[in-house]
């Protein structure tokens, strides 16, 4: 008698066709490697410094350029900036992250109710799409923010917001091309209610692309997130945010005198939305099945 050993997940994994061409992508590679970099930089800022970002002051140091004491340097009220950026960094990914979530949910219900039921329900939900499309995104932003004061959770608000029609424009365009399937009118032949074919058939068919724009989502709702606080209406002192520390620095008139209190956190604002769009353009060459070689 012939014993057969089933494959562990692991090589299963691994012998994914996706896995495998997302192995293959460089960009993807890149990508994965600057956002675990940039996520353990965020969540570790507590370890990684010795300095409290909203109390420790060296004003001796105080716009002092990169040294081993400070290696980012100090700003105009002798904070380390190297604290600052980790901290930023981890408010902005907070923000950048819970944004899409709020957008994700709202848009993916949104456009699932109008790409299967269709009738009024589109015909509202295409409206109100249209409607928030009107807007270039950061306007729309500022002013969800002007009406609910600054603060971090009015960013999230705001930008979640502008995320939702993306959502919505991609989730009803997947469903409108997959209720005609033929798996989705065999399961209704059956008698299957429609909150069990759009949740146990649809959404998991759209889910690939769902992801893939949540990843590229990620990288512009941290680049709105940033623009927001440079207007001054993002996270408020002391808590800290690399658009607000661009904004300190062009208030100081540091741009020329210290540079490199612009520079760093710009440079880190960039890496992190590149993290996330080569990551997400690497997704979506893994995914896509005419992608295969």
């Amino acid at each position: 008698m012939t014993t057969t050993i089933a494959p562990s997940r692991l090589t299963r994994f691994k012998n994914n066709r996706a896995v495998q061409r997302f192995a293959e992508s460089t960009s993807g590679l890149i990508g994965l490697g600057l956002t675990i970099f940039i996520g353990l930089a965020a969540l570790l800022a507590p370890v990684l410094n010795p300095y409290d970002p909203t109390t420790d002051r060296d004003y001796a140091a105080r716009l002092q350029g990169p040294s081993w004491e400070h290696w980012f340097g100090a700003d105009g009220l002798g904070r380390d900036i190297l604290t600052l950026v980790w901290y930023g960094l981890r408010t902005s990914l907070v923000i950048g992250l819970v944004s899409v979530l709020l957008g994700l949910i709202i848009g993916v219900s949104l456009g699932l109710a109008a790409g299967y039921f269709r009738g009024w329900i589109e015909g509202v939900v295409g409206w109100l799409t249209d409607v928030m499309l009107a807007f270039p995104s950061i306007l729309l932003a500022i002013a969800v923010v002007t009406i609910t004061g600054p603060s971090v959770v009015s960013v999230m608000m705001a930008v979640g917001i502008v995320q939702i029609p993306k959502f919505i424009r991609l989730t009803r365009s997947m469903v409108l091309s997959l209720r005609e399937q033929e798996f989705v009118q065999t399961v209704r032949a059956f008698g299957a209610q429609p909150p069990r074919i759009i949740f146990l058939h649809i959404l998991p068919a759209s889910l690939a692309p769902i992801v893939v724009q949540s990843t590229l989502a990620i990288g512009t709702a941290t680049l709105e997130a940033a623009g927001l606080g440079f207007l001054g209406l993002g996270a408020q002192p002391p808590t800290p945010e690399l658009g607000t520390m661009l904004s300190d620095a062009f208030k100081g008139g540091y741009s020329l005198s210290a540079p490199w209190t612009i520079l760093f956190p710009g440079l880190f604002i960039t890496l992190t939305v590149l993290a996330f769009n080569l990551l997400g353009d690497g997704l979506r060459d893994a995914i896509d099945p005419k992608g295969s070689r």
